[in-house]
């Protein structure tokens, strides 16, 4: 290397570590951080839009969930998340609807977002859902057979046939409602969700 050439060089390594650098307000130098740091409050509600479908009937406890986020979080007036960020959490509870009692229920937690080239770990408290009750359509399903099997009866032998019809109708209704599970509950793709951060969030931005 000429010295022509190795003095330019020395040169451009000077201006940059300069550049690297700003007096602090002791006159001391110290490294200028590309960055600060913005706190999201807990309690701060990002809006999601689910990528993973889940429910009771097809999840599984640790099945892993993703998701992003719906709109930017805005912190005085700085943008701490951009809209678009990936959100990825985890199922932690799913319960299928039982044949005699109990409804269906999926839970799910996030725990990680993706913001710009940094990643971080969050808490957020866990967004449950859980299906409708059957009882009322079951109580339907009981009865209108047990009426249906009064209605033969009646027609068959009177009173009579009416109490063995009604038994027998009762029966088919019990046995239906024994054998058939209540709804699930089910979310798809790109439905909104409402995750509440339990703890703050510190997010690094690029100083402007």
């Amino acid at each position: 290397m000429s010295k022509r050439k190795h003095v330019n060089v020395a040169a451009a390594l000077t201006i940059a570590t300069v550049l690297s650098w700003s007096a602090a307000p002791t006159g001391q130098v110290s490294r200028r951080v590309p960055y600060r740091e913005i706190v999201i409050p807990a309690g701060t509600v990002l809006p999601v839009h689910l990528d993973t479908s889940i429910g009771s009937d097809i999840s599984r406890v640790e099945q892993p969930v993703s998701a992003h986020l719906a709109r930017a979080i805005v912190i005085d007036g700085v943008t701490a998340i951009p809209a678009g960020s990936a959100v990825a959490g985890v199922v932690t509870d799913v319960r299928r609807p039982g044949k005699v009692k109990g409804r269906a229920h999926v839970g799910v937690r996030f725990t990680t977002l993706a913001a710009g080239n940094e990643r971080y770990r969050m808490t957020t408290r866990v967004n449950g859902w859980t299906g409708r009750s059957a009882k009322k359509k079951d109580a339907r399903n009981i009865a209108v057979p047990a009426a249906g099997g009064a209605v033969v009866g009646a027609i068959v032998g009177g009173k009579k046939g009416a109490a063995i019809g009604g038994a027998a109708g009762g029966g088919a209704g019990t046995a239906y409602v024994l054998s058939t599970r209540g709804p699930e509950v089910r979310l798809g793709r790109n439905r909104a969700v409402s995750v509440r951060l339990a703890e703050p969030l510190r997010i690094r931005v690029p100083n402007s």
